[in-house]
């Protein structure tokens, strides 16, 4: 049986604080520098705060808060048995902003950490000052991409289909969450893949996952997405997303991605009222906020201060 860790192993030193935020009925561990205008960075599958390491740092420098946290389930955050919904986690990030005492921020996400991003600017539009996505189609666009592109987005997301077996937490979790870096590998970019960063990030990732609960968590959120469909509350859901994002949106996405496929996330603009902006990153894969940190962190800076 694979050892589990403690969540200390995901507590790293840095320019930054470390500090435990209440929101929304859960206990969120953040990491936080600078100060400023705030900027919520949100991380996503399989991956904890540590994902925002390079830009916390230079974000901080450039004069805004910078906060990266932990979702509901991950790293040293709460891992409470249910709550995973998308009301739930968008709800988790609206209340994080109003426990970190602020009115607004300028909100970040990658990949799940994206969905969610796009979620809360749909339902809590007051909190979201500007948006910015990478690696994560509009929530509706990629509900139409899986149900229009068999050959294409449907089986880019198969792994997530995968998640909806009971107890695959523990294949997840097995020979020292080996199918995290097996999930990491595929969707990089092919030249950070072949780097000692990403060497790094795929053995703290790896250590993540393997928190107690961390990984059944983590199938929750994917394991809700499915099973809402056919179910009133995600009929709700559906139509709450409808209401137009009136955040200005950036929206980066690497060519070579292929977990979320650059034709997919492409049509997500429809949804955006405000001035929106969409950017394809030739050679990157599912992580460019790891495999092109500078150029991201440049992007992020342009569309906050604006």
């Amino acid at each position: 049986m694979t050892p589990l860790v403690d969540e200390s192993c995901v507590l790293l030193d840095g320019p930054w604080r470390h500090r435990f935020v209440s929101a929304n009925g859960t206990r969120f561990h953040i990491v936080e520098a600078g100060s400023g205008p705030l900027v919520l960075f949100l991380h996503g599958f399989p991956e904890f705060w540590w994902a925002w390491h390079n830009q916390l740092r230079l974000v901080a420098e450039a004069g805004f808060r910078a906060v990266a946290v932990d979702l509901r389930g991950y790293g040293a955050s709460d891992k409470p048995p249910r709550g995973y919904d998308g009301y739930t986690m968008a709800g988790d990030v609206a209340g994080l902003i109003r426990a970190l005492g602020e009115r607004r921020a300028t909100l970040v996400g990658s990949g799940y950490g994206g969905t969610i991003a796009w979620t809360t600017a749909a339902f809590h539009p007051s909190l979201v000052h500007r948006l910015v996505v990478m690696s994560a189609a509009h929530p509706l666009r990629l509900r139409a991409g899986i149900a229009s592109d068999p050959r294409g987005q449907l089986t880019a997301s198969l792994p997530m289909l995968r998640f909806q077996v009971p107890r695959f937490e523990h294949v997840l979790t097995r020979d020292n969450a080996a199918l995290v870096g097996e999930y990491l590998r595929r969707w990089a970019g092919p030249a950070w893949r072949l780097s000692n960063d990403f060497d790094d990030y795929e053995l703290r990732c790896r250590q993540a996952m393997r928190i107690p609960q961390a990984a059944f968590c983590a199938m929750e959120t994917y394991r809700w997405a499915l099973r809402s469909v056919l179910r009133p509350h995600g009929y709700r859901f559906v139509k709450l997303l409808q209401q137009p994002i009136v955040s200005p949106t950036l929206q980066l996405h690497g060519a070579s991605d292929c977990a979320v496929l650059p034709r997919t996330a492409q049509g997500s603009g429809r949804y955006v009222l405000a001035r929106y902006e969409w950017q394809l990153l030739p050679g990157l894969g599912h992580f460019p906020h790891l495999e092109a940190p500078e150029f991201v962190t440049g992007e992020i800076l342009r569309w906050a201060k604006e």
